[in-house]
């Protein structure tokens, strides 16, 4: 917007100059053509949208909510379609170990936890951090791990003690030549059942266990996700977690369209058919398997408080408290800010073309011409100073 009133700015000139100089040969009056000159500079056209932003980043700030451009807080106003990433965005990310199931009646649970955690320890999940949160908390053992490489959003493999182990989704071991059998499937859907992620552990090509995690959801989420129904936007789900467990939490809070089981790139891919479809898409997440789809999202808002470094740099804006409440806040006050901005550049457009009218017919003089284009300046800077203060709750 910012680019099309300079544009406008840019004509505005030239076609002043030119009625002032038709108005001088007319009425053979210099001051006609000086008053003219005078009403007709476009500063309140160029102050409309600056002003109207920053008025906007500075009410944002005061809610926790750092806005990072006038072009991202333009883009927002004009969303209809929102997708949220699960684990730390809808949830609280604070995972805890919640079952702990062994295939191996040769292991322990403890021994269990213990080669977990350690296969785990450099891993940059949060299924993997909780692990090992919960590891230490018992104060189970964690060794170091002699090789370690991590696939994102699939799992990772670790050699610990001679031990070759994989930790991950049952698609990632089944990648790597592990089967699960029916026990372990019916085990898996135990847990998806109550909404719990799992993370499979192998020791070359026998699954020893699964270790179930449960996350809380946020309690504002639902009534979130309506406000925004109320405002015609889309929600969508996009996750890395099963099925089932993805339709869990969507159903708590009224999300109907879920996509899961979706490797970073596939979260791209499933923003980029958004976008064929001519949505205007906003992405929220948190993670570091986030930000691919965070930068490939018209718009995109970071959990700023518990999110990871990567993710908040590649968004657009940040959720400083965590409150996904202000989702809906932000939305609105994107709305309010484009809405200001086209009333003051049509306000500029309306005073300008009045002020010269009346000075053609001598109304005006350069003083007075110089008052009223003044005043259309100060209207436009007060206009955009009541964003600063306005209830957008």
């Amino acid at each position: 917007m910012q680019r099309i009133a300079d544009k406008a700015a840019s004509w505005l000139v030239p076609v002043a100059l030119l009625i002032a100089i038709l108005a001088y040969l007319f009425t053979k009056n210099i001051i006609t053509a000086v008053t003219v000159l005078v009403v007709f500079c476009p500063c309140a056209l160029v102050l409309a949208t600056p002003t109207a932003i920053m008025a906007a980043i500075g009410q944002a700030t005061k809610h926790g909510v750092i806005i990072k451009s006038g072009e991202a807080l333009e883009k927002m106003g004009k969303v209809d379609t929102i997708a949220f990433d699960k684990t730390g965005t809808l949830t609280y990310g604070r995972l805890d170990v919640s079952d702990i199931v062994v295939f191996d009646e040769a292991m322990s649970e403890i021994a269990l936890l213990s080669l977990t955690a350690s296969a785990e320890a450099k891993s940059e999940h949060p299924l993997g951090k909780a692990i090992v949160a919960c590891a230490r908390t018992k104060e189970v053992p964690v060794m170091e791990s002699t090789s370690f490489k991590m696939t994102a959003g699939r799992g990772i493999f670790a050699e610990i003690q001679g031990r070759k182990l994989l930790c991950g989704s049952e698609a990632f071991l089944r990648e790597n030549g592990v089967s699960a059998g029916a026990s372990v499937r019916s085990v898996l859907e135990q847990l998806r059942a109550q909404g719990k992620a799992s993370v499979l552990v192998a020791d070359g090509q026998n699954c020893i266990g699964v270790i179930a995690l449960s996350d809380v959801l946020r309690p504002e989420g639902k009534d979130m996700v309506a406000r925004l129904a109320d405002m015609h936007t889309r929600t969508v789900l996009l996750t890395g977690d099963h099925q089932r467990t993805a339709d869990y939490f969507a159903r708590q809070v009224g999300i109907s369209e879920v996509r899961a089981e979706l490797l970073p790139e596939e979260k791209v891919q499933a923003i980029e058919a958004l976008q064929r479809e001519h949505r205007n898409v906003c992405m929220i997440g948190d993670g570091v398997n986030d930000a691919p789809a965070l930068k490939t999202a018209d718009v995109s808002v970071a959990m700023g408080g518990m999110g990871s470094d990567i993710a908040v740099d590649a968004a657009d804006v940040a959720l400083m408290s965590d409150d996904i409440s202000k989702i809906p806040y932000l939305k609105r006050l994107s709305n309010a800010t484009v809405k200001t901005i086209q009333f003051s550049i049509s306000l500029s457009m309306c005073i300008n073309f009045v002020a010269i009218i009346l000075s053609l017919m001598e109304v005006l003089t350069p003083t007075t011409g110089a008052l009223v284009h003044n005043a259309g300046s100060c209207f436009v800077v007060l206009i955009a100073a009541l964003l600063y203060d306005r209830k957008f709750e």
